[in-house]
């Protein structure tokens, strides 16, 4: 196994769908769809993926904000959404994210080589999401099974606020006693989880591939050319780069050079 300089650093924070499980963060996606269609709404899957990341909640509020959403409601129900309906649908979105989740827990390829390479360094792992704790169940229990245990698992309601606010990665360092934040490395796939590692004043690594942005699975990623590959990630580290995510690779296989790379940058006096 490489040997990597990973001092000072002492945590990374990973996000789950789209960045350690789940390639191509379709299960939110699955679900959100099949909540509205019990609704007598269509849903797109570009909408669905707008709020990605938010607790699930929030993310509920966020779908039913979206003007074509909104739209498509007025003409099922004759009337705009309302605070009910978004706690009705949050509601009945926990068995079908159960169900969807469980159904894409599958490791994203390098995830366990590289949580063993962080761990050999003496490096904790964290891991935050949008999922609530019931909903975390399956994807907990199939993740152990492939080797991918975090030291903490903090999730959606667990905090009194979700992202991107700072406080599940806060939570984390006092959980685990990391200090300071400089020494923290987040990993997302979701805008709103990079705000939230920048939020907590963390050096943030955005994951484009197997991520929201790009949001195909595995299998349907590989069977585009490399063209539509190269723009599609190229598009999705756009939009990490534009809320400020320090890096961007393409999946968390391709994390452990550029944290050795942050790990010099400290050594040499850098902060994020």
């Amino acid at each position: 196994m490489t040997q990597w300089n990973l001092s000072p650093l002492k945590l990374v924070v990973f996000d789950w769908a789209g960045t350690v499980v789940d390639f191509g963060s379709r299960a939110p996606v699955v679900a959100f769809v099949r909540a509205l269609e019990n609704e007598d709404v269509k849903l797109d899957e570009a909408d669905a993926r707008a709020g990605m990341g938010l607790a699930k909640l929030d993310h509920v509020r966020n779908l039913l904000q979206q003007p074509a959403v909104q739209l498509r409601w007025q003409e099922a129900h004759g009337r705009p959404p309302n605070e009910d309906d978004a706690q009705r649908i949050y509601h009945g979105l926990e068995p079908l994210m159960l169900e969807a989740a469980s159904e894409a827990a599958e490791l994203i390829p390098g995830v366990a080589e590289t949580v063993a390479a962080l761990r050999s360094e003496g490096l904790k792992i964290a891991s935050c999401t949008g999922y609530t704790r019931p909903m975390m169940g399956p994807v907990l229990e199939r993740a152990a099974e492939q080797g991918y245990r975090p030291d903490l698992v903090t999730c959606a309601g667990e905090t009194l606020f979700g992202r991107p606010s700072p406080l599940m990665i806060y939570r984390s360092c006092l959980e685990l006693g990391i200090w300071p934040m400089s020494a923290v490395v987040k990993i997302d796939d979701a805008s709103v989880g990079i705000e939230e590692g920048l939020s907590a004043g963390a050096w943030t690594i955005g994951i484009a591939a197997s991520g929201n942005s790009v949001g195909r699975s595995q299998e349907a990623f590989h069977a585009l050319s490399p063209k539509e590959r190269d723009d599609k990630v190229a598009a999705a580290r756009n939009v990490l780069e534009t809320v400020g995510a320090h890096y961007v690779v393409g999946t968390v296989a391709d994390v452990l050079p550029v944290i050795a790379h942050i790990a010099a940058r400290m050594r040499a006096g850098a902060r994020p």
